[in-house]
């Protein structure tokens, strides 16, 4: 018990305390200690009633974040990560991690072909096709639960009251229309030059840009969809790495892109996570080892600013739904997968489309491997959404 209880302690220093040491308060260094102790407050008791059950630690208990979370906007940058500030007034992708338990291996599709009217496709990744974790619908029908179990709120920011709920998420019908014609997915990289722990220096194909160009032939080749993906590095300029606008900078590209075809209906800024020391976010789906992603969503709100009028997301609710029913997927078909969907405040260019994710993939500690690897189950679950064969079966 005493091992257990340890081990629990290292887990919650990575995955709560590390990152507010990152994310403090204010610029000036101040804050972080509060944001500390609250964590220890009510992290510990969590902890405690875990191992009193004999529950596995699977990332799923009550969280600090998730309630109301105390803590200021932070624009502070890890000293080991150089993903800096994006532009909305200190937009950053945080390192918050969410434990995720051990999964079963989904049930591979036995078939090597998929008829989609005439036309065979080719199975590049096996779809799940079993259920291995059910979602209580008591967890859908109650907000507090609904939010610990699926999301993390930064302490910059908050959920306002009926922001989340099961019934509004699931029920907003985000299916693809079969008769468009053109480009109907966009995958886009505002931090193009993310590498992962094996990365070879120079190697596109083994950057975030890598990692979209396996996603687009999943999706294309398997799924039939067509996509456009746009590899410009919105975070160099004159030959430097330069991410503090690179958000500024991608917005005018991509709405640029999406007037020129209308028929794009879903965007995807592809990226991967930051974390400390040597933590790894890997899981395994069918034998192979797979980074773990997780799902961001800024709130156009912060603790400081309260509403940001000037960052206006006429499609917030539908951001939130895209990534909701993608979770619940993954939470379903692939368990310990997808680590969360992360809250925080501004805005990361989601107004551009009401299906527009930012998606993580993995961290700095994971190989080229292990991030392509995640493509696969994250096209399944894509498309599982976009089609809604899996969400009107369970109704």
């Amino acid at each position: 018990m005493l091992q257990r209880a340890a081990s629990q302690a290292e887990q919650l220093s990575v995955d709560v305390m590390m990152p507010l040491l990152f994310y403090d308060g204010k610029e000036d260094g101040q804050g972080w200690m509060e944001n500390l102790l609250a964590a220890v407050r009510d992290q510990i008791p969590a902890l405690r009633q875990e191992q009193m059950s004999g529950e596995k630690d699977s990332g799923k208990g009550s969280m600090a974040e998730n309630t109301q979370p105390a803590g200021t906007e932070n624009d502070s940058l890890k000293p080991e990560e150089s993903k800096e500030d994006g532009t909305e007034d200190g937009e950053l992708e945080t390192e918050k991690t969410a434990s995720a338990a051990e999964s079963e291996t989904p049930q591979p599709a036995s078939d090597e072909t998929v008829e989609t009217g005439s036309t065979p496709r080719e199975i590049l990744y096996p779809e799940a096709v079993t259920i291995q974790e059910s979602i209580s619908p008591d967890i859908l029908a109650e907000p507090q639960a609904l939010l610990n179990h699926f999301f993390v709120v930064d302490p910059n920011t908050s959920v306002l009251p009926g922001e989340i709920d099961g019934s509004v998420l699931l029920g907003k019908d985000l299916t693809l229309p079969e008769s468009a014609e053109g480009p109907q997915i966009l995958i886009y990289h505002t931090h193009s030059q993310e590498t992962f722990a094996d990365s070879r220096p120079g190697e596109t194909a083994d950057t975030v840009i890598g990692l979209g160009d396996t996603l687009q032939e999943l999706l294309e080749k398997q799924y039939g969809y067509e996509v456009l993906h746009i590899t410009e590095a919105f975070d160099m300029k004159e030959g430097y790495l330069e991410r503090s606008r690179a958000y500024n900078y991608a917005e005018p590209v991509i709405a640029a892109t999406l007037e020129e075809h209308p028929s794009i209906q879903i965007v995807i800024d592809l990226h991967r996570d930051g974390v400390s020391g040597s933590k790894r976010l890997v899981t395994e789906v069918n034998g192979k080892p797979t980074a773990q992603i997780m799902f961001f969503n800024g709130l156009s709100r912060t603790k400081e600013s309260g509403e940001l009028t000037n960052l206006p997301n006429p499609y917030q609710a539908e951001n939130l739904a895209f990534s909701f029913q993608m979770e619940y997927e993954a939470k379903q078909y692939y368990p310990g997968f997808s680590r969360c969907i992360y809250l925080k405040g501004y805005r990361y260019n989601l107004h551009l489309r009401p299906r527009s994710v930012l998606l993580e993939v993995g961290a700095q500690t994971n190989t080229v491997e292990e991030a392509k690897n995640a493509m696969g189950p994250f096209a399944d679950i894509l498309h599982k959404v976009l089609s809604g064969e899996s969400l009107a079966a369970d109704g």
